[in-house]
């Protein structure tokens, strides 16, 4: 799925008024009528619903929406701000309320007009929509303050208003409705994948309301949302006459002493995924744990005896990846330093890595082409700067993707794999079960798996952050959240191959 900027999606809304053809108050009903389909069947036994509409279109979507849900049989109690502009498609709806009689508009001044909210209502905010380009402030801001303050459920139409489509630089200090739900329309907002927003946009659905195809498929964007028919498209079948030759070999160095789990994990993972062969390079008193904990590995045995100290001959393999748990001594930095130069395969670099790369800038423009980066957002600060919002790091992740030509994948819920190119593939799996240590060893395994079988460096990327994600959707109905540890991901990563296969 794609997503696109608001510019663009307001571009869309137009084209599809104008080649569907479909009057724009008739695109606002049928629009009104999703987010109808879908408060009812989430909420079909509430008490009361209390709308508060804005003077723009969003405000249109919602007077619309208490018109429908008062005609099959809801409580809805209908606010409306008062002002001197409203839009022509809201102030048709305002005039089909009035016409009908079944709902009544309450205009909102000042202050003293605003109503009670009892806990056991369910408050629509559309008071204002993705096109907002400044503060909220007067009586709205005072608005947003009392919804936020109420213990109602809040469903925000579209986006919360008060919240930008893409950068929001200071969240705390614009005054913006905390929803519990977001339905927003055909496609998410970027501002939503950014965990400064969170507490704003609540859980977010996305409702189909039909805006014009030819328009979607002709407007560019770079950002994608990855979902299984986009990974289905990049998986590969496994054929007939194939054999451990075919499916790559893939190099690991990770773990020391103290830390050969990161080592088991990534191994392990990678092996799951379904690489011909995996060789496991440790430290000397790592030989015999990776020999118990992954007995389908190889062992490759440091002449050191708790770190990573020698670089390996890459002609042997298909891939490397380096930095879990491989600790940042004098010796392990010069040997990494020794690798960043020498390798002629692709490389996936995470974990320690990243932390000898934050401290060695100048390896960065030594990296093989396409190199895969996996840091988490701190690891990214410390990499190329702290910066405000999500939308200024995903900015500078785009920047030094391009400036390293690297594939950055930046970690996180929705976490986005960044190409040199200029694309971004948003993830659309996981959950914060994943939140604990050990996780990213097994997404660089993951990768390392995927890149060792001949996928592309971007094409890695993409299904090894989704399938990852998805062992974890498949693993939290087993385990839940906080129950969750990385060993559960790997032992999820087969029933994630069945799913995508059928």
């Amino acid at each position: 799925m794609k997503i696109f900027r608001c510019s663009q999606i307001k571009e869309i809304d137009a084209y599809t008024i104008s080649h569907e053809p479909i009057l724009s108050v008739d695109l606002m009903e049928r629009a009104a009528t999703r987010i109808l389909q879908w408060v009812v069947s989430h909420f079909p036994y509430a008490k009361r619903f209390v709308v508060f509409a804005g003077p723009g279109n969003n405000g249109g979507d919602g007077v619309a929406l208490a018109r429908m849900l008062a005609q099959i049989g809801f409580d809805v109690n209908l606010y409306i701000l008062k002002s001197k502009n409203y839009s022509p498609d809201l102030q048709e709806n305002i005039d089909r309320v009035v016409r009908q009689g079944i709902v009544v508009p309450n205009f909102i001044v000042d202050a003293a007009d605003l109503p009670a909210i009892q806990p056991d209502s369910i408050v629509i905010d559309a008071l204002f929509g993705s096109g907002l380009a400044r503060p909220l402030e007067g009586v709205v801001a005072t608005l947003v303050g009392h919804i936020n303050q109420s213990k109602a459920i809040v469903v925000a139409v579209d986006i919360p208003s008060g919240l930008y489509g893409e950068d929001n630089p200071h969240p705390n200090a614009n005054p913006t409705v905390k929803a519990t739900y977001t339905v927003t329309l055909q496609f998410p907002k970027l501002s939503f994948i950014f965990p400064e927003n969170e507490q704003f946009v609540g859980q977010w659905s996305i409702v189909d309301i039909g805006l014009h195809e030819q328009a979607i498929a002709r407007e560019h964007t770079p950002f994608t949302y990855v979902d299984t028919p986009f990974v289905n498209g990049l998986l590969r079948s496994r054929r007939v006459f194939s054999h451990k030759g075919t499916y790559g070999h893939a190099h690991i160095i990770a773990g020391s002493t103290g830390m050969m789990g990161a080592s088991v994990l990534c191994v392990n993972a990678c092996l799951r995924v379904g690489a011909g062969l995996v060789t496991a390079h440790v430290p000397t008193n790592g030989y015999s744990i990776i020999q118990h904990q992954a007995p389908e590995a190889i062992a490759h045995i440091d002449s050191h005896t708790d770190y990573f100290s020698q670089t390996p001959d890459f002609t042997k393999y298909s891939c490397v990846a380096v930095g879990p748990g491989i600790g940042q001594s004098d010796i392990t930095v010069d040997a990494f330093k020794q690798l960043v130069k020498e390798c002629t395969v692709p490389l996936v670099i995470d974990a320690d890595g990243l932390n000898i790369l934050s401290k060695n800038k100048e390896l960065l423009g030594k990296l093989p082409s396409h190199t895969i980066l996996t840091p988490h957002v701190g690891e990214f600060n410390r990499l190329f700067g702290a910066i405000s919002s999500g939308n200024e790091r995903l900015n500078l992740a785009i920047e030094m993707a391009a400036k390293y030509n690297s594939i950055i994948i930046l970690k996180g819920a929705f976490t986005q794999v960044v190409c040199p190119s200029g694309d971004v593939y948003i993830n659309s799996t996981g959950n914060p079960g994943m939140a604990t240590g050990g996780s990213g060893d097994v997404l660089t395994g993951i990768i390392a798996g995927l890149l060792a079988q001949g996928y592309t460096p971007v094409q890695a990327g993409i299904v090894g952050v989704y399938i990852h994600g998805l062992a974890a959707d498949i693993a939290v109905r087993k385990v839940g959240q906080a129950s969750m540890v990385p060993s559960d991901l790997i032992s999820s990563l087969g029933e994630v191959f069945i799913r995508l296969e059928q």
